[in-house]
């Protein structure tokens, strides 16, 4: 199945999410590949520190999505190529949306679904999976709560529980090469990792949903 992981906004940690997906899929032994179609490319960045060091299990970084995949596909898109954003809408089976805590992202999160709308209609849309990404830690927080309220309003959109905190090991993961379930296998990013992923993919090859 094709995953984008997409939104409007900047910031959402969307390539972060989409590297730690794909080496949770093939720590797993699934087959994966990861699509960069953001021209930063720092998923291509990432893959080559993670080469570079020689970590195991390799992460290969494609350019554009396979014609005829044979495995999972995990696609990282960015705002500044609509074209290939779009394209990659079309072919997506479900689209991951990272939604930080705020009222502004969930504006972005309402608009960019308008563009889905517009690329992939409803008869033919795919499945729309949102979940709230660099959650505030704080225990006195609202801001986590008020925005996933805010999300399950709007139409078709699911809202996962698992939510990923904002934590310094989802930065080091990132720019170190390394899944957060690597750098630190009993810490708390690896513990939210791990659920928003099961929550996606499954513990094994099916699909097992965990939402709000």
């Amino acid at each position: 199945m094709i995953t984008v992981v997409g939104n409007l906004k900047g910031g959402t940690g969307k390539s972060t999410v989409a590297f730690n997906l794909a080496i949770w899929l093939l720590a797993r032994g699934r087959k994966v590949e990861l699509c960069d179609l953001d021209p930063q490319a720092t998923l291509h960045d990432a893959a080559e520190v993670r080469m570079e060091e020689g970590y195991d299990p390799g992460l290969s970084v494609l350019d554009r999505i396979p014609q005829k995949p044979q495995s999972e596909i995990l696609v990282d898109v960015g705002l500044s190529d609509q074209d290939a954003m779009q394209k990659a809408i079309a072919r997506a089976g479900q689209i991951l949306i990272p939604v930080a805590p705020s009222q502004a992202d969930v504006w972005s999160t309402q608009r960019f679904l308008e563009i889905v709308d517009e690329v992939a209609p409803k008869r033919k849309r795919p499945r729309l999976v949102a979940f709230i990404n660099r959650a505030d830690t704080h225990p006195a927080a609202r801001e986590n709560e008020e925005a996933s309220t805010a999300l399950r309003l709007l139409d078709g959109l699911t809202v996962l529980r698992p939510r990923l905190a904002q934590r310094m090991a989802f930065r080091r993961s990132f720019s170190e090469g390394l899944g957060v379930f690597e750098m630190e296998p009993r810490g708390k990013a690896a513990k939210e990792l791990e659920a928003l992923a099961i929550a996606l993919f499954g513990r094994g090859r099916g699909k097992q949903k965990d939402e709000e």
